[in-house]
């Protein structure tokens, strides 16, 4: 089970047909699976070897896509980064993973400080190598194995700096096997690349897709004026997405198209499918997964079935065993009330975090990867998704640490007591919100401005609010369900 075999099969089977179009650029699968190797022949010429890991910071594009197989045809391993971080969270990244040289889009350079830099779609900075003018050095394919790194995905979680999650050979194919079977994939299908594809890289679907020699539309950025002018222009039938985007979407007024939506990062509210599918007559579907699970783990695709029973998490996808454990790791009754900690065991469960055992063994408990969402199930093994056992925030599909906004909070010196918690938001699924016990007078203006100097801004809290002191536990430990409560009161599920 090697990642490389989906672009040999779109080789021998697709080569002749387009394969990518990223703007005005068209290719092949023959001229795609050409660039991969070229690409690869300019990585070995800096000396990237088996095993070294390789970064990249950029928007979707047809070099992202060209990475994945690069790195792959050398054994070496990607670090997918989301171009939205600061300087020193992608610093932390790049310097922990240890990567020998990160490739970076030429508008995303200011990003990067690592020693071997390369950039291209524009002009090279000053200290920087052009991937255009690099020089090849041809290789041979090293023997490789299923359980060899693929890539190291970087996640925001319980923890104030990013995990590196280790994903191999094994646990992409067994995902892109889901992918084409439970989002129905077919090689006449026209896929549009609006999923960043950093996030778990574009969630298997840039191997998934290949295989099937599927027509791959790149948009840079998945506007609405995009994302339609691409639907209707190039005869897409197929996106994924997170309930942010697919909003926007609902919300712009234009129409057009009929696709196949896969939702996933967060349950999107059931008012959501509904407005998708009668204004703009599109299919729903949802997945969820984690970047540990690479990702899918479940599938929601339920036609004629209520719109509330569709925005459910859904039911275990093939080769995922999935479960609802109570705190001693018993599973809960099936009764869709009992609420417990989802877990799943399989083929799709990453090999660890990089250079972290101990965060290892903390979410791989009772034989399961634990996922620290807390969930009900029915009778059918349906999952429905009530509450965060993890101390994360899901904002618009993006994953924010509580504990490192909380951290920056209290460098600031008028800040003597800080929690971060995750509130609704209409437009964002949920929204961060920074409760202060203030030592002296400061604002939340003050406040966001600080978290913006040294955080990325999709992670500093829309909301403030100031109170004289936070709630604890007689042992001094800060309850942040009852901070949580007052916001979330009569809603039936505690995230969105």
């Amino acid at each position: 089970m090697l990642v490389s075999s989906f672009l040999r099969r779109a080789t021998h089977l697709y080569g002749g047909r387009e394969g990518v179009v990223d703007g005005p650029k068209r290719f092949t699968y023959a001229q795609f699976a050409e660039r991969c190797r070229g690409l690869a022949e300019k990585l070995h010429a800096l000396g990237v070897r088996p095993g070294d890991r390789v970064g990249i910071v950029s928007p979707n594009s047809h070099v992202f896509l060209e990475s994945f197989y690069a790195t792959a045809l050398l054994g070496a391993v990607l670090v997918p980064l989301n171009y939205r971080l600061t300087p020193d969270e992608i610093g932390y990244c790049l310097e922990h993973a240890g990567a020998r040289v990160c490739l970076a889009d030429a508008e995303y350079t200011a990003l990067v400080h690592t020693e071997v830099r390369v950039a291209f779609g524009g002009r090279a900075p000053d200290g920087w190598l052009s991937l255009e003018e690099l020089p090849s050095s041809p290789f041979e394919e090293p023997a490789r194995d299923e359980n060899d790194l693929v890539s190291l995905n970087y996640t925001s979680g319980t923890t104030a700096r990013p995990k590196g999650v280790m994903l191999t050979h094994r646990n992409f194919t067994v995902n892109a096997y889901n992918f084409l079977t439970h989002l129905h994939v077919q090689p006449e299908d026209v896929y549009l690349h609006t999923l960043p594809m950093f996030h778990c890289n574009g969630w298997g679907g840039v191997y998934a897709l290949t295989g099937l020699g599927v027509r791959q539309v790149i948009v840079r950025a998945p506007t609405p004026e995009l994302v339609f002018s691409a639907v209707l222009e190039e005869g897409v039938t197929l996106a994924c997405m997170a309930p942010i985007v697919l909003g926007r979407l609902v919300d712009s007024g234009l129409t057009g198209g009929s696709l196949r939506v896969v939702c996933a990062g967060a349950p999107p509210p059931a008012s959501l499918i509904e407005r998708m599918e009668t204004e703009l007559g599109w299919r729903f579907l949802q997945i969820y997964g984690l970047t540990e699970t690479s990702p899918i783990i479940t599938i929601s695709d339920r036609p004629g079935s209520s719109y509330q029973v569709r925005a459910r998490a859904g039911c275990d996808a093939l080769g995922a065993e999935l479960a609802v454990l109570d705190g001693d790791g018993k599973p809960v009754p099936r009764d869709d009330a009992t609420v417990g900690e989802v877990a799943v065991r399989g083929n799709m469960v990453f090999a660890g975090y990089w250079n972290q055992p101990e965060e290892t063994a903390r979410v791989m408990q009772h034989g399961y990867f634990m996922t620290g969402d807390l969930g009900t199930w029915d009778g059918e093994g349906s999952i429905q998704l009530v509450d965060r056992a993890k101390d994360v925030i899901i904002s618009g599909g993006e994953n924010i640490s509580s504990i490192e906004v909380e951290e920056v909070l209290y460098r600031h010196p008028s800040v003597q007591e800080a929690a971060v918690i995750g509130v609704p938001s209409e437009e964002w699924g949920e929204t961060p919100l920074a409760v202060v016990v203030r030592r002296s007078a400061v604002e939340a203006p003050e406040l966001r401005d600080f978290l913006r100097s040294q955080l990325a801004h999709f992670k500093v809290p829309t909301r403030y609010e100031f109170v004289e002191a936070l709630p604890r536990t007689a042992t001094g430990k800060l309850k942040k369900f009852e901070l949580r409560e007052p916001y979330w009161r009569g809603l039936s599920r505690r995230i969105h």
